[in-house]
């Protein structure tokens, strides 16, 4: 072979990748103990809308994915063998899903009543949100918010720093 031919060879075009269009850039995954639950769960509480489900062997669920408010969500069952651990097992978790609904007083409410912890009552908020946090029944954290008022980084930062004492600690 020649160095033309190799040369050739090195800059050939990689092949096209297919795309999938219908999926969002960066999808939270889920482990949760009881992933089928939780999946009901989403669904009564979040208006969650079920796009697929696939059981493996015995009944736990290898994969499985919903829709909030358009935006997809991954679920696997909890697996410890594969090292895929839920918030139970690991007595809660570091993460916080947020989550940009019309209405947070309601959509708080219908949670709650569903079976979620709440951890922050809605109230308004400095940074422009009418915001909340959750606990769903399988560990996972939810902050919940309605936008109120567009801020600029100088607006919000004035906010902060007007907050009484009482406010400060709520935030």
């Amino acid at each position: 072979m020649t160095s033309v031919q190799m040369l050739t060879k090195v800059k050939a075009k990689p092949k096209a990748r297919a795309k999938r269009q219908e999926l969002q850039p960066v999808i939270p995954h889920l482990v949760c103990a009881g992933a089928a639950a939780a999946i009901a769960f989403y669904k009564k509480a979040f208006g969650a809308v079920e796009m697929m489900r696939l059981p493996g062997k015995g009944g736990k669920l290898m994969h499985a994915a919903i829709q909030i408010g358009g935006a997809t969500i991954m679920l696997v069952d909890e697996m410890p063998e594969w090292g895929a651990l839920s918030p139970k097992s690991l007595n809660g978790t570091p993460v916080t899903i947020h989550l940009y609904v019309d209405d947070v007083d309601s959509f708080v409410e219908r949670a709650s009543k569903a079976g979620a912890t709440v951890k922050m009552p809605v109230a308004d908020m400095f940074w422009g949100d009418r915001y909340g946090v959750i606990v769903d029944p399988f560990g996972h954290s939810w902050s919940i918010a309605t936008h109120l008022r567009d801020m600029n980084a100088e607006e919000i930062q004035e906010a902060m720093q007007n907050m009484t004492p009482c406010e400060a600690a709520k935030a």
